[in-house]
């Protein structure tokens, strides 16, 4: 579930904020936070810093942020201004999706991809989008069998589901992305079996979640063959070990392995 130690906060927002009697105020001011409290700030044993195990207060990352919004502490300011403008950001996106797409550029930019990478990873988002659009339309419920039918893309495309993809790549962190570690050709066969997936289900007017594993094996089949086909004609291997935390500094294109 990705819990955070509440403590962990006290060393940003300071002092005795965290405390059993500030805990207690704010449960009290807030009677909604107080309402799931327990479900969502459940106690976790931890290694303490004396080496005892101790039972410490947690909460996932958007339990933390609820539970800051109502903290009232002046060093708390900077977190609530950072999240309304975040608020307002997104709704500028849902008025406007073409910022969306600007801003992710620019966080990737920042983080320094190169150009021709990035138009393919924001390609990429849109053909997802529309493949997870057509899963929706055609009755495939969002979580469990989107992951399901998008493993049977990678799988048939790549011979590794994205769990095996990733410890192929060693990203050793869940909540890394993949296709952000992928390497052009990656990002262009990933994108070729969900296209293609998409594609095929149009054409067989695939319903629900059986209708839909069939046509995602077949369009990860078209990229996966593509691939294959790539490989014996020029020797070199798709699948890449390379990810984007191992690349120089000074040549931030996931294109380029390791040297």
């Amino acid at each position: 579930m990705g819990f955070r130690v509440l403590y962990m906060s006290q060393q940003i927002l300071g002092g005795s904020l965290w405390s059993e009697c500030s805990l207690k105020k704010l449960r009290k001011r807030d009677p909604e936070l107080n309402s799931y409290w327990e479900t969502n700030c459940p106690p976790v044993e931890m290694i303490a810093a004396d080496g005892k195990k101790r039972q410490i207060k947690a909460a996932n990352t958007e339990s933390l942020l609820r539970i800051i919004q109502s903290i009232p502490s002046p060093k708390a300011e900077p977190f609530k201004r950072w999240l309304a403008k975040v608020g307002y950001e997104r709704l500028e996106e849902i008025e406007n999706p073409e910022l969306a797409a600007k801003r992710t550029r620019a966080i990737y930019e920042q983080k320094g991809y190169s150009e021709e990478w990035i138009e393919k990873r924001l390609r990429g988002i849109a053909v997802r989008d529309e493949l997870t659009d057509e899963w929706k339309k055609r009755g495939v419920k969002e979580g469990k069998e989107y992951a399901i039918l998008t493993s049977e893309i990678s799988k048939a495309t790549f011979g590794m589901t994205p769990a095996e993809y990733k410890d192929f790549k060693a990203l050793a962190n869940p909540k890394e992305n993949l296709r952000d570690h992928m390497t052009d050709l990656e990002l262009i066969f990933t994108m070729l079996g969900e296209a293609s997936t998409t594609e095929i289900a149009k054409k067989k007017d695939a319903q629900g979640f059986n209708e839909n594993q069939k046509a995602a094996k077949a369009g990860g089949n078209i990229a996966g063959n593509a691939r294959r086909e790539l490989e014996s004609q020029s020797g070199t291997k798709i699948s890449t070990k390379a990810n984007f935390k191992q690349l120089p500094k000074a040549k931030k294109n996931p294109s380029i392995p390791p040297q």
